[in-house]
């Protein structure tokens, strides 16, 4: 059932409108501001990670455990897909690099300054920080987007799904510095196999090489961040060229995306094989 929930979940990634309406945070975050609002919780982020991350969790487990017994496990499968729709990230990556893109393209410096901060967020000293900026942009929300979820769901299923990506919209939306912080190192103990998983398979459909020369010290490192991670092994295995303004620059970060696309593709088939296994 874990193969065809990952199967539908593409097809209503890419040709349906379920996930801009499942993907709902307006409750969840006005419950996450009104638990910070609290004096008593404000100094207990543990505390609130509890009730806004865990809590959730441990709810979807009490359901999936009295689902699964009925129907052979069938009834279990809208829940899967729905809660596999809301862990996935949110926006679209691809767009928020277009206006981007067009302006490199054009060569166009100062209005791809404009739009970097505009739409990624991005500041630079210069062209050569930029596009580097762009393209760690690429890897990263590909990887935290869809690969962290796909990945903890194959393992340990929608439970630790959700999870995820209730740690990363605590991360993004929290105002209680300690609270940020602590669920920044959840999620940190999160991203730490699946971003070396993710390099793996990059090594494997890109330069193997270069992946191995410029991970082979830190492959086991605890305290190397995610971003910087996948943004390093991404780079070398895409052997993306030196950054300049023009048609190349563009070359590089589609290179990028295509390599996301092989390493996605190289999951499906590996999961595909490992239930055929089982």
């Amino acid at each position: 059932m874990s193969f065809l929930v990952l199967l539908l979940l593409v097809w209503v990634e890419k040709f349906s409108a379920w996930r801009r309406r499942v993907q709902n945070d307006g409750p969840w975050l006005r419950q996450l501001a009104g638990l910070q609002a609290r004096p008593r919780l404000a100094a207990r982020p543990g505390l609130i990670l509890a009730v806004s991350v865990l809590l959730p969790v441990l709810l979807l487990a009490a359901l999936l455990l009295v689902l699964q017994p009925l129907a052979y496990g069938w009834l279990a499968l809208p829940v899967h897909l729905l809660v596999m729709i809301y862990s996935l990230g949110r926006g679209d990556v691809l767009a928020e690099l277009g206006a981007f893109r067009d302006a490199w393209r054009r060569g166009d410096g100062e209005a791809a300054y404009r739009v970097a901060e505009r739409d990624l967020g991005l500041q630079a000293e210069d062209q050569a920080d930029l596009l580097g900026g762009a393209q760690a942009y690429l890897l990263w929300h590909g990887y935290q987007r869809f690969f962290a979820v796909i990945f903890w769901y194959a393992l340990l299923g929608p439970t630790v799904a959700l999870g995820y990506r209730l740690l990363a919209l605590t991360v993004e939306h929290a105002t209680e510095p300690a609270l940020q912080a602590r669920a920044q190192q959840w999620r940190h103990a999160l991203d730490w196999l699946p971003v070396r998983v993710l390099a793996a398979s990059f090594a494997l459909v890109g330069d193997f090489v270069a992946v191995s020369r410029v991970l082979l010290h830190d492959v086991l490192a605890w305290d190397v961040p995610a971003a910087r991670f996948v943004t390093l092994s991404g780079r070398a295995a895409a052997d993306v060229a030196q950054p300049v303004l023009g048609e190349s620059g563009v070359a590089g970060l589609d290179a990028l995306w295509q390599l996301l696309v092989r390493a996605a593709l190289l999951w499906y088939v590996a999961f595909a094989v490992w239930v055929l296994l089982l």
